[in-house]
């Protein structure tokens, strides 16, 4: 690591370290479980990365997990969404994410800022003159009798406000309340139709009457640090944090990037030597490891991003090589993984890329011996 600035005699000391764009890389795949995978608990490691982003079903989240984990199975998710211990909500930027129940009942009034301008963004005139009050209570009662998909939840919504878009009342009320999606919604193999209840009807306790923002910020930090304000922001979709992070000054280290950006960071978080191997690893469609930072250059070149994010709003799974995108990957539905790298890929880095997908078809029910005629297609482009 270099030092910003220079001593002069009896003068000012150095500013404060400039980390690279490799230094930041390791650090994020070091708290991401990239680097090396864990053998924690599934629940564990959604807790350490503040959830799994999952608006896709059922793939992302297990897919996620599976690329951080040893020996992760999908009945260990799937078990956790059955019996409460993990949830499917909106949350951070407005989308599903999976969470353990503790942080469902903590993050979602903290993040009822971003929810309520989706909803003036997307349906402000639609819904104009509606008391959101008086929608919120009659949605809870509809949702808490039993759970409702959206399409049947606007219906019923409508019926008392037939002036107004059934559509439009439905995610009004996914806005103004904690709604979790129940299974089978979300279960490997046995997903169905994004039917919802509340958080509180579903967990059985209330939401946090009074949560703080420092523990979202810290929590932050241990899983995607060291990052600007920008960074943190554009990971929960929330304004105006810089504050927040002043005011924890003491309890944080700070860096600058190459362009002169204040860095904040925990003290004791990993920040690994940039020259530290970053093995070969196939990282999960709208996986948050791509969706957390304002300048993402730290794991996707910017050359790329346009062929991982596309316009329609997806985000491919991505090959990584050396810490870096260098590729994308999808699981077919044929029981194959189609690896398809940017660059001409090195033989180990070939046969590293192999071994991932082998590992990802194993998971999904089609590995040796399950089938015969699995075959991984790598498509090699310059």
């Amino acid at each position: 690591m270099t030092v910003r600035g220079s001593r002069a005699p009896g003068h000012q000391a150095p500013g404060p370290r400039v980390l690279g764009l490799r230094a930041l890389g390791r650090a994020l795949l070091a708290r991401q479980h990239l680097l090396a995978r864990t053998g924690l608990a599934p629940l564990e490691v959604i807790h350490h990365l503040g959830g799994l982003q999952a608006q896709a079903v059922p793939q992302p989240p297990y897919l996620g997990l599976l690329s951080r984990l040893d020996g992760f199975t999908p009945e260990a998710l799937s078990t956790l969404l059955e019996q409460r211990a993990a949830v499917r909500i909106a949350l951070q930027r407005g989308t599903i994410h999976l969470v353990t129940a503790e942080d469902c009942l903590t993050l979602r009034p903290l993040l009822q800022p971003v929810l309520d301008q989706a909803l003036r963004t997307t349906y402000g005139k639609r819904l104009s003159g509606l008391d959101p009050a008086a929608l919120a209570a009659e949605a809870r009662v509809l949702v808490e009798a039993e759970p409702r998909t959206f399409q049947q939840l606007g219906t019923l919504l409508a019926a008392t406000r037939p002036d107004r878009d059934p559509a439009a009342l439905a995610q009004a009320a996914r806005c103004l309340l904690p709604l979790v999606q129940v299974p089978p919604r979300g279960l490997w193999g046995r997903s169905g139709p994004a039917a919802h209840t509340t958080a509180e009807a579903w967990l059985g306790r209330p939401l946090d009457p009074a949560p703080a923002p420092d523990g979202l910020v810290l929590r932050y930090l241990a899983a995607f640090g060291p990052a600007t304000v920008a960074d943190l922001q554009k990971w929960c979709g929330l304004s105006r944090l810089g504050p927040v992070l002043k005011r924890l000054g003491s309890e944080l280290l700070t860096f600058r990037d190459e362009q002169g950006r204040v860095l904040y960071d925990l003290p004791e978080a990993p920040r690994p030597d940039p020259d530290v191997p970053a093995p070969v690893r196939l990282v999960a469609p709208f996986d948050n490891l791509l969706l957390s930072h304002a300048d993402r250059s730290r794991v996707l070149p910017e050359r790329y991003k346009d062929r991982v994010m596309t316009r329609n709003g997806l985000v491919l799974g991505t090959l990584l090589v050396d810490g870096l995108v260098a590729g994308t990957w999808r699981l077919t539905g044929e029981q194959e993984v189609v690896v398809e790298p940017f660059v001409r890929l090195a033989r180990a880095e070939r046969e590293a890329a192999e071994t991932e997908a082998q590992r990802v078809l194993a998971f999904a029910g089609g590995g040796a011996g399950r089938g015969g005629s699995v075959r991984i297609a790598v498509a090699e482009q310059s």
